[in-house]
């Protein structure tokens, strides 16, 4: 006898609860060859209850923990991405962040309790959250391979969101941005997540909305204005401004304190310091991440194409600053590094300062590299 795990009382569950997760499991179960309905004989469930949660209708957050892993395990046996199946946890808080923002639309509920007020989401968790407000997949998760069939009829290829879903989403996260700033320091992790995800919102006042949250926060000092100057001025690099971003790099990057959190929010975004984090104060700490991981990690993002391209060349310049033996150690990613910071001063569109570090890593590698 199948079961329909999640229940059926779909007119007290609120809708697509789990529309990040429900896409993620489709795109596993379709990628490993397998069909709803055999997916869901092998697994002892309905198959409606496979369409539902492949919907987000029910959420995969609401089987019972025993029996998504072996749903988990049958995937993995049938030859899953196995890059796919680490990423469900991600996708869980990120449709656990969606699925606040739609069905809390007033302010009565307490800012402390809202998902982003206490952990410290990385790029793949932010990401998620985006893939279902501006439908750009995440880097985390892997191209269909070549030969995979093309879905009939009117499929969304992505977890996005209606627009009326999307702009109650921006409108929530706005709102309670705004309740945080309020809170000063104990809502700072709070407005600088929600801030970050509004910097997605392509409504025409979005610019003008983060530069009135740059202009008029409440925390004005410690590691939470640190992170949260920062957060601000890169998502204002979206729409083309720079000064901010540029004075950032200027004045908190300026000692050793600010160098070190750079250092360690790249560590964290970039997912090489996997430890949940409940607040930025981490970032002050001393780094325990692999400094050749997070060199290749930051050498990728060493494109003119970026728009915070200045920030990750002053980081790339810190790092080997603070640990020049890091090329010695990898000869093949010096030479991938030398060849990206000659494209980025021959393009010449970047700041005076950006030059001057980009010209002392260049005469750097050219010791390092035949």
């Amino acid at each position: 006898m199948h079961r329909t795990l999640t229940g059926g009382g779909s007119s007290r569950r609120p809708v697509r609860e789990g529309v990040v997760t429900g896409h993620l499991f489709k795109i596993t179960r379709e990628r490993a060859g397998l069909t709803q309905r055999g997916l869901a004989e092998a697994t002892g469930v309905d198959v409606t209850t496979v369409q539902g949660w492949e919907s987000g209708r029910r959420p995969l957050a609401a089987v019972p923990s025993a029996h998504f892993r072996s749903v988990r395990r049958h995937l993995l046996r049938c030859g899953a991405d196995p890059a796919l199946l680490v990423l469900f946890d991600v996708a869980m808080d990120a449709d656990a962040v969606l699925s606040h923002a739609l069905h809390h639309r007033d302010s009565s509920a307490d800012f402390r309790a809202h998902p982003l007020a206490g952990w410290v989401f990385n790029r793949t968790s932010t990401h998620m959250i985006a893939w279902a407000l501006d439908g750009a997949a995440p880097a985390a998760v892997p191209t269909a391979p070549t030969g995979m069939p093309r879905r009939r009829g009117p499929v969304p290829d992505g977890p996005l969101l209606a627009e009326p879903e999307r702009r109650a989403v921006f409108a929530h996260l706005r709102r309670y941005a705004e309740i945080a700033d309020r809170a000063g320091e104990d809502g700072a992790l709070l407005r600088r997540q929600a801030v970050y995800l509004c910097g997605y919102d392509a409504a025409p006042d979005t610019h003008a909305w983060l530069a009135r949250m740059r202009a008029g926060t409440r925390v004005r000092n410690g590691p939470a204005a640190w992170v949260d100057t920062r957060s601000v001025a890169t998502s204002l690099t979206r729409y083309g401004e720079y000064d901010e971003l540029r004075r950032f790099i200027e004045c908190g990057l300026s000692g050793e304190r600010g160098e070190r959190a750079n250092l360690n929010y790249w560590a964290h975004w970039l997912g090489l310091d996997v430890l949940p984090r409940a607040s930025d104060a981490f970032m002050g700490d001393r780094s325990l991440w692999d400094g050749g991981a997070l060199l290749r990690s930051l050498a990728d993002r060493l494109r003119p194409e970026l728009g915070c391209v200045e920030l990750n060349v002053h980081s790339v310049w810190a790092l080997l600053a603070a640990r020049p033996g890091l090329l010695a150690t990898d000869p093949a990613l010096a030479s991938e590094l030398k060849g990206r910071v000659v494209t980025l001063l021959d393009g010449g569109a970047v700041s005076a300062r950006s030059r001057r570090e980009l010209e002392t890593l260049h005469y750097g590698l050219k010791l390092n590299t035949p």
